[in-house]
């Protein structure tokens, strides 16, 4: 018999949760925790405490702590990687759909700060693990932004795509840090700084890539 089984024997009046729905609340509560306190700071009675389950219930669902900050991760990932997509759906220029997706890049920053601050903070914590989950989650936006850049630029070499995606990504990350510290810069203010560095030289870049013709052709 497992923890699981042992809690809800022990407490057979309290409703119960399916599972899908129980990992969700609890990654809910640890994402909290850890952005308040860090990975080192945070213990996994805190957790339980705050979610209302046992320790030994946290382990059963997720293994360890470390395996429990990785299914943030791996949430935080998931869902950054939805509305980014869901936003560059809904244009009709290349340049709205660059623009759209950091817009909704910084969105999901303001509207979900815990996992932004997860994301933001965890980088220090030592574990190769750890540090391929956070690169997996750079890299998935790299390859998503390579795929706009393609659609802008269909005539540039896959190499210039993929450097101007990883400085794109890259600026992102720095401008929303600058923003922790200008909290009155709003997500839009913010689209529009990048949009107006990247913007001539994606337009630049668009136009060397034209075929130039002669005048003697039709």
């Amino acid at each position: 018999m497992n923890f699981v089984e042992t809690a809800q024997q022990a407490n057979p009046g309290r409703k119960r949760m399916p599972r899908a729905e129980r990992e969700q609340q609890i990654l809910g509560v640890a994402e909290e925790v850890f952005a308040e306190h860090g990975y080192q700071g945070t213990a996994m009675d805190d957790i339980a405490q705050r979610v209302g389950l046992s320790k030994p219930m946290l382990y059963e669902y997720f293994g360890s702590k470390e395996g429990l900050l990785l299914a943030c991760l791996e949430r935080a990932k998931r869902e950054l990687l939805e509305c980014t997509s869901a936003a560059a759906a809904n244009a009709e220029s290349p340049e709205q759909l660059l623009h759209d997706a950091l817009l909704a890049f910084f969105r999901f920053g303001e509207d979900h700060k815990q996992a932004w601050a997860l994301l933001r903070n965890e980088s220090a914590v030592p574990g190769v693990e750890l540090d391929t989950e956070l690169e997996g989650i750079r890299g998935q936006q790299v390859d998503f932004t390579t795929d706009m850049l393609r659609m802008s630029l269909p005539e540039a070499d896959e190499y210039r795509l993929e450097a101007f995606a990883e400085a794109i990504i890259g600026a992102c990350e720095r401008m929303a840090l600058w923003r922790e510290n200008h909290p009155e810069i709003t997500p839009e203010t913010v689209t529009d700084h990048l949009m107006a560095l990247i913007g001539p030289s994606l337009s630049g870049e668009a136009r060397a890539s034209q075929p130039r013709y002669s005048h003697d052709q039709g």
